[in-house]
């Protein structure tokens, strides 16, 4: 039986706010362990592995996707608000993005953002594997829009591990992506623009995000009857 001085609840709370530090790569019983002010081996009472643990965190933070009641707002407008959630869940935990590479999500809170994502496109006209291919556009679009954030975070980190400064790797790569783009203006007036180094090497220009969803929405809007 559960040990009744450690909760599951504990357990994955403490996991997030250690994943969202030190991402999948600093996730490990017996970093949990010591946060927890505990045994690891007390952790494998109330979850079977890391993977297990991965799947419980991940469905924590799914929790905090709004679901618009779409007896109130329009299917667009819905539909718009769940993606801007989600993006928002991806950039703030940037490990679930690489954790949809390597782990399989599923519990309670996925289960209903998926039910509800699927009724504001039947709602909007969708029906069957349409609706499934509306959401499923969606949500790929979202997830390659905040692979950048995660991709910095997982990159600053290994960084640090290595004792180099962030900055001082992201400012000499870029320089040279300087000098590799100076035939391309294009790329060229691109890169002179970034504020930062950091910024640069992965972020979009600004409103990039909100201008492709609504295009995208745009053309699912056009497929309707």
């Amino acid at each position: 039986m559960p040990r009744p001085t450690l909760t599951r609840d504990q357990i994955v709370t403490t996991a997030v706010e250690l994943l969202d530090e030190d991402g999948l790569e600093g996730l490990n019983m017996r970093a949990l362990g010591q946060r927890l002010n505990s045994a690891a081996t007390a952790v494998y009472w109330h979850v079977k592995n890391k993977d297990d643990l991965v799947a419980l965190a991940g469905d924590r933070v799914w929790a905090e996707i709004r679901l618009p009641d779409l007896a109130a707002v329009d299917w667009r407008t819905a539909a718009t608000a769940m993606a801007d959630d989600l993006y928002a869940v991806f950039t703030r935990h940037p490990w679930l993005v690489q954790a949809l590479a390597t782990h399989l999500f599923h519990g309670e809170a996925k289960a209903r953002h998926d039910d509800h994502t699927l009724a504001v496109y039947e709602a909007a006209g969708f029906t069957g594997g349409a609706a499934d291919q509306a959401a499923g556009a969606v949500f790929t679009y979202v997830l390659g829009n905040a692979a950048g954030a995660s991709a910095t975070a997982a990159l600053t980190r290994k960084i640090q591990r290595e004792g180099r400064d962030p900055e001082e790797v992201f400012a000499a790569t870029m320089k040279e992506a300087a000098e590799a783009a100076a035939g391309f203006p294009r790329l060229m007036s691109r890169i002179e623009a970034m504020d930062t180094a950091a910024a640069a090497y992965a972020e979009a220009p600004d409103d990039t995000f909100a201008f492709g969803l609504s295009a995208l929405l745009d053309g699912l809007a056009a497929r309707l009857p």
